[in-house]
């Protein structure tokens, strides 16, 4: 005779888990929505996917955009008399 097979409960899905909406990052960053917007509309900013109305970063893209923002200052040579 067969066993019953029994239901396995079905967990969600957690599809987004390595996605923040884009007020989740200005909050990170400390600037606005509407910032993060202006440079979504720009291509400035961190890479984002839209789904419908919503703006969705995908955390490891924003962690290489912030290092790709690394800005290495040359030395200033002094301006002093000799």
């Amino acid at each position: 005779m067969k066993q019953p097979q029994t239901e396995i409960p079905h967990e969600p899905l957690n599809l987004l888990a390595d996605w923040i909406s884009r007020e989740q990052l200005a909050g990170e960053l400390g600037i606005t929505a509407d910032t993060l917007a202006r440079w979504e509309a720009r291509r400035q900013g961190p890479p984002c996917t839209r789904i419908g109305r919503k703006s969705l970063y995908r955390r490891a893209a924003v962690q290489d955009w912030i290092r790709a923002q690394e800005q290495v200052h040359p030395v200033r040579k002094s301006r002093g008399r000799s």
